[in-house]
């Protein structure tokens, strides 16, 4: 009997592999990936590399994808004639097109996990706004090559900490902020009301407000967040209404001495606009998480340019470790591999999507 081809996309560091490999007793073709062919959505991807995402994929019946490693839009599902069954990561994937999927029968299913508090996003964010502050990462290339101080730290502690977006992540980091640094917390989002912050006050187990009647998670405008904020977090969901939602208008409100987070996802912000802001040194410093295209291409200025050098902003870069913590990951992929059982032998898979979730 041929066997089930089964593509496994993205994985970097092949956790995945002796996960999937007791599927090859049971009738399945493994094919591991640890490189990320560009986006077949992405404006600036040229025919030939969605012609060559589509050659790679073609031949599976099974697709694991990591997260939003590997977008899977309606035209891509499309040209996959062999697709029977795609399979992600969490409880939602905004790059998935659920309804083109179910219109040619294809199941899409996802994942479950604990919750944990503080989850991993949130110890990703506060560790790079620590490395920024503390000047972490140029201080230990300094001491490797020989050297010793050759700046100033950043404090925190009561100073103002702007989260734009006060959903699940945004309460999370907003709540270590006050509560270890005695922060200021100021949020801004497009509906945001004061109730709403209040309420999640409250559900974080934080008081609405503190003894001379100031707000724990104070509504400002957008105006006020970004000429206010000592740090600027970003904290949305990503979807049409966020993308591009900042913009160097914002950015260039902020205070020299001000630095700027993103752990949500790179297209929120305008990235031409950061990068000029970093370049001309307008804000102290720049930690970022994720990028408009992942993986970062090696030849981006993010990448090349000597930043806190010549006038320019301090930058901390990391590849969208947000999530990827080793017990996580694994998780993931022993839920995708009972899944694929449970496709095969006809029962009700877990978790799966009847659209995106967002």
């Amino acid at each position: 009997m041929t066997p089930v081809k089964i593509a496994v996309l993205d994985d970097y560091q092949k956790l995945s592999e002796p996960l999937f490999e007791r599927l090859q007793d049971s009738g399945f073709e493994v094919t591991t990936f640890t490189d990320t062919l560009l986006p077949y959505n992405h404006p600036n991807t040229p025919q030939d590399a969605k012609d060559e995402l589509v050659k790679r994929l073609e031949p599976f019946e099974i697709i694991s994808s990591m997260r939003e490693r590997t977008p899977f839009p309606a035209e891509l599902i499309n040209r996959l004639p062999n697709l029977k069954l795609l399979l992600t990561t969490g409880g939602r994937n905004a790059s998935i097109n659920v309804k083109a999927c179910t219109a040619r029968g294809i199941p899409v299913a996802g994942t479950s996990a604990e919750s944990r508090n503080p989850d991993s996003t949130t110890q990703h964010c506060v560790a790079l706004i620590l490395a920024l502050a503390r000047n972490i990462p140029q201080d230990d290339a300094v001491m490797k090559a020989g050297g010793w101080q050759t700046t100033f730290a950043t404090g925190l502690a009561g100073k103002v900490f702007g989260t734009i977006g006060l959903g699940r992540l945004g309460v999370s980091v907003s709540k270590i902020m006050h509560i270890a640094f005695g922060m200021k917390i100021v949020a801004w989002s497009t509906n945001l009301t004061q109730e709403a912050a209040d309420e999640k006050a409250k559900a974080a187990g934080l008081p609405v407000e503190d003894e001379s009647g100031d707000k724990t998670f104070k509504v400002v405008s957008r105006d006020e967040l970004f000429t206010s904020a000592d740090v600027a977090s970003v904290q949305l969901v990503l979807s049409d209404r966020s993308r591009g939602l900042i913009n160097g208008s914002d950015l260039r409100k902020l205070k020299r001495s001000a630095l700027f987070i993103n752990t949500s996802r790179g297209p929120i912000v305008v990235d031409d606009d950061l990068l000029e802001v970093a370049k001309k040194g307008l804000i102290r410093g720049i930690g970022l998480d994720v990028y408009e295209i992942e993986p970062l291409p090696k030849d981006s200025e993010w990448r090349t340019t000597k930043w806190g050098e010549g006038g320019r902003s301090q930058v901390v870069l990391s590849p969208h470790m947000g999530y990827v913590e080793e017990e996580n990951i694994r998780g993931m992929y022993e839920q995708q591999v009972e899944n694929i059982l449970r496709w095969q032998k006809g029962e009700a898979m877990t978790t799966v999507f009847s659209d995106n979730g967002y």
